[in-house]
Parts: C-alpha cells; sequence; structure tokens
C-alpha cells in the first residue's frame, strides 16, 4: 500500500542520492575500517533512515510493507554493511516492540530508536539453537522480588558488538519446553551481567559486526518483559519475522540489481576478439538470466507487501519471498563474478565483496531449506497450490 506516492518518491530520490554520493564512493573505506563511519551514520540519521518502520506517533515516517520494501530495495544498492547498520531498527531491531510492546515500553524506547539514538538487536540464536530456536537453553528465573535472572549465552547476534537495546529470549518456564515457555526480555547494554564479545571474523559483511551476548547472573525486573506477559516470546518473534522476511527479500535485490549494473557496465567495456563481450550471446544469456530472476524477485515481494498491508495471511508468502530472493541474489553474484573473469576475482570493482557478502542471506532468518519445508508444510495444510 503506497499512501502517498509523490511523497514516497521524494524519499526513495533522496536515498538514491545518499547511496551513491556517499554510501559507494566509501565502500572500501567500509571494508577497511569494519565500521560504517560515523559521518555517514549521522547523515542517514537525518535522513530518517533508523525509523522508516516505526510508526509517526513515536517518531518514526510509519512506512507500510510495500512502501518499505521500496525503500529498502533501494538502499541496499550498496555495500551489505550500509543496510544492516543503517536499516536494522527499521526491521527486526524494533518490530518486536511495534508488534507486542506495551505502551509504555513503545514510549521509551521506539523513538530513540527511530532518530538513531539507539541500535536495536535480536538475540534469539544459541550455540545449541539455531534453526530450532525453540530449543533455546538461555534461562529466566523469577527471584521472588520482582525480578528475573538470566543466563545463557546468544551467538551469531547482528550488531551484538555495537548494539544498545536487546531483545533477549530466555526460557521462563523451565518444565514446558514448547513454544509457550519461552519469553523476551527488553535489556539494555549497561545492565549488569550482560556483556557482549567483539565482533566474530566472518567471511564478509565488514563494517556490519555480529558477536556473542553472554548473560550471567543478570538482573532485571519483571516489567523489561515484552508485552507484559511471560511465555509469548516465541509467538513474537515469529510476528516479527513474518515482516523481516519482506524486508530482506527486499534487502537481497537491491544487491542483485547492483551487481547486474555492473556485470552489464563491465560488459559493454570489456573487448575480447576484436568487440565488447557484452555481444556475444553466451554474455547475454547470463545477464538476461539476471534480469528475469529480480523482476520476479521484485514482483513477489511487492505482491506480498500489499498482501500484508491488506492484513492478509502471508505465512506462506513470506517464505516464499525469502527463499527466492536469497537464492536469487546468490546466482547473480555468481554470474557476476563469471561475466567480470578475473577481474570479479579480484578486489578493485567490488563484485568479490557482494559475493562474500550475500552467501550468509541464505542462512539467517531461516536457512533456504527451513523455509523449503514451511512451503511445503503450508502448501500440505491449505490443501492446494493455486494460491
Amino acid at each position: 500500500m503506497i499512501r502517498d506516492a509523490d511523497k514516497l518518491e521524494s524519499l526513495l530520490a533522496q536515498v538514491r542520492s545518499f547511496v551513491r554520493s556517499r554510501a559507494i564512493p566509501n565502500e572500501d573505506r567500509v571494508e577497511a575500517e569494519d565500521r560504517v563511519p560515523p559521518e555517514i551514520e549521522a547523515e542517514a540519521r537525518r535522513l530518517g533512515i533508523f525509523g522508516w518502520s516505526i510508526p509517526e506517533e513515536y517518531g518514526g515516517a510509519g512506512l507500510t510493507t510495500e512502501e518499505l520494501a521500496l525503500a529498502f530495495i533501494e538502499l541496499s544498492q550498496c555495500s551489505v554493511a550500509y543496510r544492516v547498520h543503517l536499516g536494522t531498527n527499521a526491521g527486526i531491531g524494533s518490530e518486536p516492540l511495534i508488534q507486542d510492546g506495551t505502551q509504555e515500553q513503545k514510549r521509551r524506547y521506539l523513538p530513540r530508536l527511530a532518530s538513531g539514538e539507539l541500535l536495536g538487536c535480536l538475540a534469539l540464536t544459541e550455540p545449541e539453537a539455531g534453526s530450532d530456536a525453540i530449543a533455546l537453553q538461555a534461562s529466566a528465573v523469577a527471584t521472588g522480588d520482582g525480578r528475573y535472572r538470566i543466563d545463557g549465552i546468544k551467538r551469531y547476534i547482528t550488531l551484538a558488538p555495537i548494539a544498545d537495546l536487546f531483545v533477549v529470549f530466555a526460557r521462563t518456564d523451565p518444565d514446558d519446553r514448547t513454544a509457550s515457555g519461552v519469553s523476551a526480555f527488553l535489556i539494555e547494554r549497561g545492565t549488569a551481567g550482560l556483556a557482549t564479545g567483539r565482533s566474530t571474523p566472518k567471511m564478509g559483511q565488514e563494517g556490519a559486526p555480529i558477536g556473542e551476548v553472554h548473560l550471567e547472573n543478570c538482573l532485571v525486573p519483571a516489567d523489561a518483559i515484552l508485552g507484559g506477559v511471560p511465555g509469548r516470546g516465541f509467538k513474537t518473534v515469529m510476528k516479527a519475522l513474518n515482516k523481516q522476511r519482506v524486508n530482506l527479500a527486499a534487502l537481497c535485490t537491491g544487491p542483485a540489481i547492483r551487481m547486474l549494473d555492473e556485470a552489464l557496465r563491465y560488459a559493454r567495456e570489456r573487448h575480447q576478439f576484436g568487440r565488447p563481450i557484452a555481444e556475444f550471446q553466451l554474455v547475454q544469456a547470463m545477464l538476461a538470466e539476471c534480469k528475469v530472476e529480480i523482476e520476479a524477485a521484485r514482483a513477489l515481494i511487492l505482491e506480498t507487501a500489499r498482501k500484508r498491508d491488506r492484513g492478509e495471511n502471508v505465512v506462506l508468502d513470506v517464505s516464499l519471498c525469502k527463499y527466492f530472493a536469497t537464492e536469487m541474489c546468490g546466482r547473480v553474484a555468481d554470474r557476476a563474478v563469471q561475466i567480470l573473469g578475473g577481474q570479479g576475482y579480484v578486489k578493485g570493482r567490488g563484485i568479490e565483496r557482494f559475493y562474500r557478502d550475500v552467501r550468509a542471506f541464505r542462512i539467517y532468518e531461516g536457512t533456504s531449506q527451513i523455509h523449503l519445508l514451511n512451503i511445503a508444510k503450508e502448501l500440505l495444510r491449505q490443501g492446494g497450490g493455486a494460491g
């Protein structure tokens, strides 16, 4: 749902300008320094990027699902690190609060997330709880004085080394090993008993740190429970992920557009056998395959976003989006490297960085295999595949 086409186009134009004039020229610097420079973060704050999805009453832009998808497609046409650092608050960093936070919790945190004063992160994954999130071992025990003692380790948490607000999932009912025994807690950095490790070395996405969150005898008041009611944490994260998977699909489409642009530019300028390689049919086929898949992903994402904005059930659709868009992006990256040949493999044109960066898309927020299972389960439950 697009509420005001002119206003949205103005926002998208600002984002395009930011990406081309500020983000892309600093991509090598972000990788070398393993951080988004403070002046670029400040500019993103001025543009309101951190608050895109947060309701206007809390200082955000209140973008609809469709508007947010279009904005994310534009923002992600630069190094993946930017969209992680600058876009998480407009996604999984705020969505649990938007979905299920109490009014007091929303008033306390959402304006600061919208402005970029705070960076939010979702602390769910553990050493033994990845795809099977219900298997988490982190515990939250009521102490009898209106507080909970939380103990556990979270792993591979996006932005953990630099985040300010953690949505931590822990088991509040040790006798209930189902989703109903899990609660979500809002914990600020600086709380005694919460510590984060250094940025975990990884294949790519320098500038977008991930790391561990250590909770040891971390005492928090009962009103730190997201929504104020224990036992709803898993339902909250699933509601948040239903939207975030549309976001992530959009955030995979931007890099694919950028890589196709780079491949097209190179195919026109690179000459072999006396003519541009763009004139060779097998190169043309790879370019065409990239375009077909990008447009298919875009159409699927925007239709799913519209369905969500209409209030329809999109459980199946978001898995379709996440699976297709992340796999598509990987295929585009592979073709782009192939078209550029040696220039695609070595550093210098940024394609090798995208090749490494986008590989993670098929793993987090549900692996491709988990989403295939989700799709099959929903098809069988619905009893038909016609849509």
